[in-house]
């Protein structure tokens, strides 16, 4: 019951809860007034913010070949560090979309047309005033192919844009109600210019601004006192993001006190960790999902047999078990599951099944010769030991997995999107479209098993017109269905995201979009 208590304490600290909801399910766990009340004086007492200090991020998903440019973001240490200094038109927040360098926004009526009114008196770091152009700019660079862009796929629907006064405007060639949610996809930050003049200058209309980059190593910011919501959000004077991509280490600078938060922590020492003084580990069931994903037009990932033989013999309550500890659910060869609006229940789970794995595998006709799965630590939290169950499982099966171990430094550049199979994770989109688009599309630079079917294409196409929820999520399903059978993503399990945190740290809540409040623990957090 203290647990439990604690619980909505916390999330009165995070002003997610009223005090009468408070009262009211204190009730229910048969709590007296007088003892609720006292935990209650606590939470408003703790949640009145306290300005200063430096909030200290260990995190894992850093390397060498990090960069500033919010374009080639693709693992958690840019991420994190790039929210520090930029921010989208809107943010992906525990409860829905929230404003940030756009303060309002509509659609027509068919969901073609969208206007994002520019925010008044915003500026960039550097002074300078924030304009519809600098957003249309920004847009303009990641709809070019050159740029790389992890958001090109979602640029891809747009047929025109323009800036209109201190109106950002884009028009659709088909209509999408969840276009401003895309618009909050964390490399489409808002540059001077789009970033055409310095791509990875670090100028943006954050809370804080860049003073130290050592990539792979650490970055540290200052406040902005100029940040337009700088007495709301942003508490800490400081802020520093410390790579850790080893466990043990970013276990071991959380205890001794060197950082005060820690990403990823690993779900077999979870518990352990949560009984530790003065540590308190924090975990988000969402969208999150670690995955071994095959190039579709690669020998011999080309055979659809041969997948189906993988996806028979992943064990994934097994997995879910042993790696995971208990801290996710079971996956189903989709990036999607029950924490989508739109998910489709009825769509079969994919029993672990060694004859059906033999089989496939026979109708494969493959030679015989090893399977090369790539792998590192870094790829999620128990990777490797995920594909050695993996690797035991095939050999069951008579499938010749073999497992290749790579470093964790040049994983993201060199090994994920580059190799033919190898393990991944995917922290999810806030909705079906955005996953699907950033991942799936044909044209997507993040298309990472090369899945490029002009059928599911159509019917992203059509389920980003249709405005009928029912209808939608029927041909979501239908693509559903088709990745399931024939793609070349394997999900063995959802992930949550678990986070540890240093007990003087308030504020504190829960995002399911990703881990660290979806990285914005450093904007609305503070010290006790």
């Amino acid at each position: 019951m203290t647990t439990e208590l604690q619980h909505l304490t916390d999330k009165v600290k995070a002003g997610t809860m009223t005090r009468r909801e408070f009262m009211s399910k204190a009730a229910a766990l048969g709590v007296s007034a007088a003892v609720a009340t006292s935990f209650l004086a606590d939470a408003a007492y703790a949640a009145t913010p306290v300005k200063g200090g430096t909030f200290k991020m260990g995190v894992q998903g850093g390397e060498s070949t990090n960069s500033q440019d919010p374009a080639t973001w693709a693992s958690d240490v840019p991420i994190a560090g790039g929210f520090c200094w930029g921010e989208t038109l809107a943010y992906a927040g525990p409860n829905g979309l929230e404003p940030r360098v756009a303060e309002s926004w509509e659609g027509s009526s068919d969901a073609k047309t969208w206007r994002f009114k520019v925010r008044q008196g915003i500026t960039f770091s550097n002074g300078a005033a924030v304009t519809a152009e600098d957003v249309l700019a920004t847009m303009q660079r990641h709809s070019n192919e050159d740029s790389k862009s992890g958001a090109l796929g979602i640029m891809k629907g747009i047929e025109s844009m323009r800036a209109d006064g201190d109106v950002f405007e884009l028009t659709l060639a088909i209509g999408n109600a969840d276009l401003p949610y895309l618009m909050a996809d964390y490399h489409l930050i808002i540059q001077p210019n789009g970033g055409f003049d310095d791509v990875a200058a670090a100028i943006g209309t954050g809370l804080y601004t860049l003073e130290t980059d050592e990539p792979g190593v650490r970055m540290t910011f200052k406040k902005n006192p100029n940040h337009w919501a700088a007495d709301e959000m942003g508490h800490y004077d400081a802020v520093e993001v410390i790579v850790l991509n080893d466990a043990t280490a970013r276990t071991a600078a959380l205890q001794s006190g060197q950082v005060d938060t820690i990403n990823r922590v690993e779900p077999k020492i979870a518990k352990l960790l949560g009984r530790a003084p003065n540590i308190d580990v924090r975990t988000t069931s969402g969208r999150g999902h670690y995955v071994f994903i095959a190039h579709v037009d690669t020998a011999p990932f080309d055979n659809n047999d041969l997948r189906l033989a993988l996806k028979y013999a992943l064990n994934r309550q097994e997995m879910v078990d042993k790696i995971l500890q208990g801290f996710g659910s079971v996956g189903n060869d989709m990036p999607i599951n029950e924490a989508y609006p739109l998910f489709d229940e009825s769509i079969p789970q994919r029993a672990f099944d060694l004859e059906k794995a033999a089989e496939h595998y026979k109708k494969s006709g493959h030679d015989g010769s090893p399977i090369i799965l790539r792998v590192a630590d870094g790829a999620f939290p128990g990777a490797v030991d995920a594909a050695a169950l993996f690797q035991q499982s095939c050999e069951a099966a008579g499938i010749p997995l073999e497992i290749k171990r790579e470093p964790n430094d040049g994983y993201w550049s060199e090994v994920w999107n580059v190799q033919p199979y190898c393990a991944s994770y995917w922290g999810g989109r806030p909705v079906q479209d955005q996953m699907y688009t950033t991942a799936y599309l044909s044209t997507a630079d993040w298309n990472d098993t090369r899945w490029k079917r002009e059928d599911f294409d159509a019917m992203l196409l059509e389920a980003r017109a249709e405005l009928d929820e029912g209808a939608r999520k029927e041909i979501y399903s239908k693509m559903g269905r088709l990745l399931n059978e024939e793609g070349g993503v394997m999900v063995p399990m959802f992930n949550d995201f678990v986070d540890a945190v240093s007990s003087d740290v308030q504020g504190w809540e829960t995002n399911p979009s990703g881990p660290q409040m979806y990285w914005t623990a450093f904007a609305k957090t503070w010290k006790a």
